[in-house]
């Protein structure tokens, strides 16, 4: 008689070093932006950035990470399972730059310009940031409670193909461009990478970790990475060890940006609560089930002790666990990254490791993970909904295109208050036959249209034209109050236009598309009852015939 074996999950496993890796980078990429941004564009002081904003980030990451883990271990427990993979999660990107760009810059300029210091100005565009990503938060906890009805009401295919397209632009296709930017220090790590978890080849250590150590020894050696001391200074001069404190008095003095900007914190919180419903579809397409209710709360919960404890940048459930899981991670690279990175955030050492290892060296691990994630949109869907997944792959495809376009015009310095940007510039894109407007239109709340051009598509094929029109109509709504396709210009950029009726001519066009898909559903019925109940009298004279013969035999 055999004995079942009881598979119990490890808080650690090898394979966990080539998952915080990736991971660890990912969180990275978004520190350093967000210390670029703050200082640079925002003009935040040293003290501000390090000793405010990195301490909340830390506590969020630390909180968020610990946690998953913790529920990636309580799930393998339960199922009895030693593969089960956490859940990633980090900075949310897209709320990050628009938090940056559409409220805290315009809340400084504006107080610049009623005679504010430079200091005032960066304080007040903080708390304004702070109220903004405290709003967010407030819509992911709330909306985790509808998480399971939408979950259900979606194809998988509508889910999946909207990754899809977000990890085959946003994410793989700017690592592809520097990879080949720098050949000779790109390609090598980029080759160790497919080659341990494509030709599934071991090496004397993870593969991650030695594409991450020849990364580095090609970007120093070949000095795509050289010595600079007065950048040395600079990294070092911030370290120390700050202490996270809470900032409920300035969110409550800054509480009116909640409405001042609620048309940027609405969607910002939404688009948040729909990706991380749908990397919730991605986990469960790859293995690992994980109850919607609290997974998004502790999303929002997290980016509710991010805004407490004075960082302006909501976090998420990272896309991209396929990949980490196909990499082999389990529990221990999500709790792993949550102590390195709070580490690094307390302690303000994020410049000095950024100095020693640059992106070049790891962003291989990231672009591998881009690659599974549109695979995982064809392989764990249906066949047939192939198409489908083609059409939702195409609005993500949309906006980085119109992204790639904006920064292009900004490189050509337009896009600054004496040459901004101006709808005069769609008939300039339109004599080389671009119809850059409808790329702007597509941009905005890629999101919603991606997932719901990619349902339409799998009821089409399914010839339930019914389910078709009802997406259709809720197209139609979205689009009306700007949170699908509608637009406004601003200095440097387009930008979602909330307002009823902003977006009135896309919700005429997803209206008379309903319409024609209640016609098509009425009219595939109307002929089937007419193919069942109408019999033209030879086949009545046929069919007579042969129960005659039958009895006859």
């Amino acid at each position: 008689m055999e004995i079942a074996t009881v598979k119990a999950p490890r808080w650690f496993v090898r394979r966990d070093i080539d998952g915080l890796f990736g991971l660890f980078l990912d969180n990275l990429i978004q520190i350093l932006l967000i210390v670029n941004l703050c200082q640079g564009v925002l003009g935040f002081s040293p003290s501000l950035v390090y000793g405010r904003i990195l301490p909340g980030i830390a506590l969020s990451l630390i909180i968020g990470n610990f946690y998953y883990g913790w529920l990636a271990y309580q799930k393998g427990q339960q199922e009895q399972r030693d593969d089960i993979t956490a859940l990633p999660y980090g900075i949310n990107t897209v709320s990050l730059f628009a938090y940056v760009f559409l409220v805290m810059l315009p809340v400084r300029l504006g107080a610049i310009a009623q005679g504010a210091s430079s200091e005032q100005a960066a304080e007040l565009a903080w708390q304004a940031g702070l109220v903004a990503c405290l709003g967010s938060g407030l819509i992911e906890l709330v909306g985790a409670w509808i998480g399971n009805p939408l979950r259900r009401l979606a194809p998988r295919a509508a889910m999946l193909s909207t990754l899809g397209g977000i990890a085959i632009t946003f994410i793989a296709i700017g690592f592809l461009f520097r990879t080949f930017a720098n050949p000779v220090v790109g390609l090598v790590p980029l080759g160790v990478i497919l080659i341990t978890y494509f030709g599934q080849v071991r090496f004397a250590i993870p593969g991650g970790l030695l594409a991450v150590l020849l990364g580095i020894g090609l970007a120093w050696g070949t000095g795509l990475v050289s010595w600079d001391n007065a950048k040395f200074v600079a990294a070092v001069q911030p370290i120390g060890v700050y202490i996270p404190r809470l900032w409920l008095g300035e969110l409550w003095n800054s509480r009116a940006v909640l409405l001042d900007y609620f048309s940027i914190i609405l969607p910002m919180g939404l688009f948040n609560l729909v990706g991380s419903l749908q990397n919730l579809e991605s986990a469960e397409a790859a293995g690992d089930t994980y109850p919607a209710t609290p997974s998004l709360a502790a999303n929002g919960i997290g980016t509710l002790v991010a805004a407490v404890c004075g960082s302006c940048f909501p976090t998420t459930i990272y896309i991209g666990h396929p990949g980490w899981k196909a990499l082999g991670a389990r529990v221990g690279y999500s709790i792993l990254n949550g102590i390195f990175m709070g580490l690094l955030c307390l302690t303000g050492t994020v410049a000095m490791l950024a100095y020693f290892v640059p992106i070049e060296a790891g962003m291989a691990i990231v672009l591998w993970i881009g690659i599974v994630i549109v695979a995982q949109s064809f392989t764990a869907t249906p066949a047939h909904h192939a198409p489908a997944v083609v059409v939702g792959l195409l609005p993500g495809i949309a906006g980085w295109g119109a992204l790639i376009a904006k920064n292009a015009l900004r490189a050509a310095s337009l896009g600054t208050p004496e040459k901004p940007l101006t709808p005069a510039l769609i008939e300039q894109f339109k004599l080389s036959d671009t119809y850059i407007d409808g790329a702007f239109a597509l941009e905005q709340g890629f999101i919603f249209s991606a997932m719901i051009l990619a349902a339409i598509t799998v009821y089409i094929i399914e010839r339930d034209f019914k389910k078709a029109a009802y997406w259709s109509i809720a197209a139609a709504l979205l689009s009306w109050v700007g949170l699908m396709h509608s637009y406004r210009w601003t200095v440097a950029d387009t930008v979602v236009n909330l307002g009823f009726g902003t977006g009135t001519p896309w919700a005429v066009g997803y209206i008379l598309l309903a319409i024609l898909f209640f016609y098509t559903q009425w009219q595939t019925r109307h002929q089937k009852a007419n193919q069942k109940v109408v019999q033209s009298p030879s086949q009545e004279a046929s069919e007579g015939t042969l129960r005659t013969q039958g009895k006859d035999r």
